[in-house]
């Protein structure tokens, strides 16, 4: 973090290049809220930025409990920046649960901001403090700011009619006025917010907009805030364009919806409420004038099973889900392996097994996307990389669900679904048209010279069978799980039938076409390519691109490639994998990719692997590449 010193106010005003903020308390402390609001300004300013939600799974955390910290880390910088950071530079601790839960990821010398008020002995003994860190030293390394939130709070608002207990829940907009003034983020938007929020208790929209002011001011007043900052817009990281803040999740409903319109066809969702996928189906049931139809089903079974008959009646079908649900729905996936119709799966992974961490990452659902069905079942997948690339995602699952008619899976995961980032906005002529033909009349003529139609005549090229809308005179056909007869779709035992249309089912996945897999390979000093090669695939592509920006400003030479298509793999993907000495694949598993690499290609991929519910930080990957280039 880079320092300039300005002296153009009554308080001196350093300009940094970067910050990184983490705003945590209980979970009732409206921290999601804080951070949430304080990056919406950030975006507004024009700053590149990162964001990275952190809460319990419990609805209502034990108060003042390590499990009951919820936290808000936001990265925002005036250049190009991929992750939430490592480490934050300034923590706001509400309560002592908050400071213990975090202080281990603060390096020497960050900034503290602590509400005093909430240091009392029963408080800080929950949480193991025998006695007040606050006074015994163990904070010397860093610069403390005591403040007495929950009484600064109470006091800005004794105009209005509150109690203390509802007055002190303003305390978190107390705390982002501070944080607002400390890096001279506009207001405006958030006061509009507040009011908007509250509108129908105009009371609570001005005591939280007196709030918010009044933290403004005590950091322009208090001599214990002598500096505020300056992080100035990144006007060289963006192209040209519209830009908004967007969460993965978001992105992905936007997504979804732009598919549906470039495919000309109604949107149906059917879903089952699922931590971390819910606000898919929260978001989508607001689109109703661009002909998009939820359906919020009794469980999983039926989510899927109604999005499959929307497929069959000529909709885009889409379902969303977390891992749990992704096992419940495994019988009809193969249902739609087996009927051939378009059907995306939209699987936003969490921690696991079983229910597992609701509310924390992992990559783990690879292996289950892959094989977890019964029977031979293959179906594509595609993984986006970052919170905006989940539109693009969308859009490309789409793409290869219409043409080759065929369930496509959509591997999302908790950290890009709750994750921020800046997305330019396309225009209407970028997006691809996704129009595709329904079956109009028959396909096939038989030995009598009979007009028939074969709902399992294939295209020469894409293997994909006709798409027929159900009621279309002359196009009825048998439907089910039961294996068909090649070309007629009537019931079939035989083993040869069986065999060939297994392998056709197959041949047809391994014939989607996706593009070659680029490698980002700079060449050294010497003339020559780097030796390593890292390779990754869905949300680490920003620490593994951090990571590997900060080996090569070190002079290390290491080559990276991000896979977005993981069935069918590109066709290059076994030549580039061969090029390199060592390949290293980091994953938030343990090792599943690295598996299907070993098995597939015959190379000696090493995984690094990580499951703690949280992504991986740069400087740590920065390490294992280092590690791999000099054992090279």
């Amino acid at each position: 973090m880079t320092q300039q010193v300005s002296q153009e106010s009554a308080k001196e005003v350093r300009r940094l290049d970067r910050v990184i903020i983490r705003f945590a308390g209980d979970s009732g402390d409206g921290m999601q809220l804080t951070g949430d609001r304080f990056t919406s300004e950030t975006a507004t300013f024009g700053n590149d930025l990162s964001t990275l939600p952190n809460f319990p799974a419990e609805i209502r955390a034990p108060a003042g409990t390590l499990p009951g910290v919820s936290s808000f880390q936001l990265h925002f910088a005036d250049h190009d920046i991929l992750t939430p950071g490592d480490a934050p530079n300034v923590l706001v601790a509400m309560n002592p649960a908050a400071l213990r839960a975090n202080i281990d990821d603060l390096p020497k010398g960050a900034e503290i901001i602590v509400n005093t008020d909430e240091f009392a002995k029963r408080a800080m003994a929950k949480v193991g403090y025998a006695t007040s860190p606050l006074e015994d030293g163990s904070l010397d390394g860093y610069r403390v700011h005591p403040v007495p939130l929950t009484t600064l709070t109470v006091e800005a608002l004794k105009e209005y009619d509150l109690g203390r207990k509802e007055a002190a829940r303003s305390k978190n907009m107390f705390a982002l006025g501070l944080l607002s003034w400390m890096y001279n983020r506009p207001v405006e938007g958030t006061e509009r917010f507040l009011r908007t929020k509250f509108a129908k208790k105009p009371q609570i929209a001005e005591a939280n907009v007196a709030a918010f002011r009044a933290g403004w001011n005590f950091g322009e007043t208090t001599e214990d805030f002598a500096v505020s900052y300056e992080v100035a817009p990144a006007t060289k990281a963006f192209p040209t364009g519209t830009y908004r803040n967007i969460s993965g999740n978001l992105a992905l409903s936007y997504g979804l919806v732009a598919a549906s319109q470039q495919a000309d066809l109604p949107l149906f969702l059917g879903s089952y409420p699922i931590t971390p996928a819910s606000d898919i189906l929260h978001e989508l049931s607001r689109h109703k004038n661009f002909g998009v139809r939820t359906f919020q089903a009794e469980d999983e079974i039926a989510g899927i099973g109604a999005a499959l008959g929307a497929a069959f009646g000529g909709a885009l079908g889409v379902t969303t889900t977390s891992g749990p649900g992704v096992a419940l729905k495994s019988e009809t996936i193969g249902l739609a392996v087996s009927l051939e119709l378009p059907l995306l799966i939209v699987d936003i992974q969490r921690g696991g097994p079983s229910t597992g961490l609701p509310t924390k990452t992992e990559q783990a659902d690879l292996l289950q996307a892959m094989y977890g069905r019964n029977g031979e079942a293959p179906v594509p997948i595609v993984a986006p990389s970052t919170p905006g690339d989940c539109f693009d995602a969308a859009l490309e699952a789409t793409r290869i669900a219409l043409t080759y008619r065929t369930p496509v899976f959509l591997l999302s995961d908790g950290y890009l679904a709750n994750g921020s980032e800046p997305w330019r906005i396309p225009e209407v002529e970028e997006l691809p048209d996704l129009r595709t033909q329904f079956a109009t009349g028959p396909n096939h003529t038989l030995e009598d010279g009979t007009e028939a139609f074969w709902p399992y005549k294939r295209d020469p090229q894409t293997l994909a069978r006709p798409w027929a809308v159900p009621g279309t005179p002359g196009l009825e056909h048998r439907i089910g799980g039961i294996e068909k007869q090649d070309g007629t779709g009537n019931i079939s035992y035989d083993p040869a039938n069986h065999e060939h249309m297994v392998r056709t089912r197959q041949a047809k996945i391994d014939g989607i076409e996706v593009p070659d897999l680029a490698v980002d390979d700079p060449e050294g000093p010497d003339g020559a390519g780097a030796r390593v090669l890292v390779i990754g695939w869905g949300s680490t592509y920003g620490p593994i691109t951090a990571a590997v920006r900060r080996v090569r400003r070190a002079g290390g030479q290491v080559a990276q490639a991000h896979l977005r298509h993981l069935n069918p793999f590109p066709a290059n993907l076994g030549e580039v994998l061969r090029g390199y000495d060592r390949v290293v694949v980091p994953e938030m598993n343990l090792g599943q990719l690295s598996t299907l690499l070993r098995a597939r290609f015959l190379v000696d991929a090493q995984p690094h692997t990580q499951v703690n519910g949280m992504p991986f930080k740069a400087e740590q990957l920065a390490h294992v590449l280092k590690e791999a280039i000099d054992h090279g």
